[in-house]
C-alpha cells in the first residue's frame, strides 16, 4: 500500500514523492536531487531545502546536509508555472457521500500531466468543491470527453477502485469516423468484435500492434481471469490482449458542412482496457476516429484546435454499487459535434 503523504494537498495538487537510493556517488539527498532535476530549476531546489519544504515520511524537514541514507522517500511541492485557462467546462452529473460523477470536456486532462496542472479536471474540482481528498477512480485521455467517476471518501475509495481492477464496470463509448465504403456495404459488416495484441512502451506516445502465433488465435482476452480471487491475472496473456465490440448506430452527411464524405456514428464497448485501445481498433478497420492526432498516423505537435475535438465520447458507465448493492448508471449529456444527422432505422434502431 502506498505511503500516505506527510504533506497536505496544496493549491489542489498533491505533494510529489521521490524515492532516494540507498547508495551512490552523492553525499547528501540535496546532491542527488540536484543531479536528477537540477537542469530544471537548481536555485529553486536549493531554496526548498533551505526553507524546510522537503520532508521525510514523518514530515520532518530535510536540509542541504542531510545524508543520502537519511530517508527512503522525500516529499515536496512542485513549482507551478502559469497556465492559460482552457476554454472548456466540466459538468457535475451526480454526487452522493461516496462518489462524484463528472462529464469531462474534450481537451481537459483528468489529472495533472505535463504543462497541465491547475487546468486538469481533478485540480479544478478540488478547488471548486473544496474537496482535497477527491481522487479519480479511473481516467480518460485528454482528448476524450465523457463520464469520469471520482471517490470523495478515503474510507470507501478502495471498494470502488476494486470494481475497476476486477473489471466489474461496464462502459460504452461513441465515436464519429469517415466511412471507407458505401454505407450499405459497411452496415452489413456490423456489429463486430475486434481482438488484437497491443503493447505500450514507456516514453513512446502511441501504442503498438504486436503479432502473435497462430496457435494463440481465438482466445478471449477479457475472459482471462483469476477466478479464485476474482482479479485480473498478472502473468502475460498469450495471443490477443485487447477486445472491443463495435456497432454502427447511424450514418449520413456531415452536420457542419454542405459537402463531404458520409460519416458514421459508432458505439464502442471495450471488453478490455489497453491504452488507446478503441482508437487503435477503429483505425485498424480503416475508420480512424475523426480528428485523432495519433492513429492511424501520428501528427506533428501543434496547438489545440478547439473547433476540432477528437470525436470520442465516454457515453456511459455502470456497475453494481459495492456498498449498497444498487445498480448505478452514469450517462454523459454531451454530444459529438460531428455526428451525422441522418439516421438509417434499419441500421440503428432507437438511439
Amino acid at each position: 500500500m502506498p505511503q500516505k503523504s506527510p504533506l497536505p494537498v496544496r493549491n489542489g495538487v498533491n505533494a510529489t514523492r521521490l524515492r532516494i537510493p540507498d547508495t551512490g556517488p552523492w553525499r547528501t539527498i540535496h546532491e542527488y536531487v540536484l543531479e536528477t532535476f537540477g537542469h530544471i530549476d537548481p536555485a529553486g531546489i536549493t531554496s526548498r531545502f533551505h526553507n524546510g519544504e522537503v520532508v521525510d515520511a514523518a514530515g520532518i524537514p530535510l536540509g542541504t546536509h542531510s545524508p543520502l541514507n537519511a530517508a527512503e522517500f522525500i516529499w515536496y511541492y512542485r513549482s507551478l508555472p502559469e497556465e492559460p485557462p482552457l476554454p472548456v467546462q466540466e459538468e457535475i452529473l451526480c454526487e452522493d457521500e461516496h462518489l462524484l460523477a463528472v462529464d469531462k470536456p474534450h481537451f481537459l486532462p483528468t489529472t495533472p500531466a505535463g504543462r497541465y496542472v491547475q487546468e486538469s479536471l481533478l485540480v479544478r474540482l478540488r478547488h471548486r468543491l473544496n474537496m482535497p481528498d477527491l481522487v479519480p477512480i479511473h481516467r480518460l485521455d485528454r482528448g476524450t470527453a465523457g463520464v469520469v467517476i471520482f471517490a470523495k471518501n478515503p474510507e470507501t475509495r478502495g471498494a470502488y477502485q476494486l470494481l475497476f481492477e476486477n473489471r466489474r464496470v461496464s462502459k460504452t463509448y461513441e465515436c464519429v469516423s469517415t466511412l471507407n465504403d458505401a454505407p450499405g456495404n459497411l452496415a452489413a459488416r456490423f456489429p463486430l468484435t475486434v481482438r488484437n495484441r497491443i503493447e505500450k512502451v514507456k516514453g513512446v506516445v502511441v501504442s503498438q500492434l504486436v503479432s502473435y502465433d497462430t496457435a494463440d488465435s481465438g482466445l478471449r482476452p477479457h475472459e482471462s481471469w483469476h477466478r479464485v480471487k476474482g482479479r485480473r491475472r498478472t502473468d502475460p496473456i498469450p495471443g490477443a490482449n485487447s477486445s472491443s465490440r463495435i456497432e454502427l448506430l447511424r450514418y449520413g452527411p456531415p452536420p457542419r458542412h454542405a459537402q463531404g464524405p458520409d460519416l458514421g456514428l459508432f458505439r464502442l464497448t471495450p471488453l478490455t482496457g489497453k491504452t488507446h485501445q478503441l482508437r487503435i481498433h477503429m483505425a485498424m478497420l480503416g475508420l480512424g476516429i475523426l480528428h485523432d492526432r495519433f492513429y492511424p498516423d501520428l501528427w506533428d505537435d501543434a496547438p489545440d484546435d478547439f473547433n476540432a475535438p477528437l470525436q470520442l465520447l465516454a457515453r456511459s458507465l455502470s456497475f453494481t454499487d459495492p456498498l449498497s448493492g444498487a445498480p448505478r448508471v452514469f450517462r454523459s449529456t454531451r454530444r459529438l459535434v460531428e455526428a451525422p444527422v441522418a439516421m438509417d432505422p434499419e441500421v440503428a434502431g432507437e438511439h
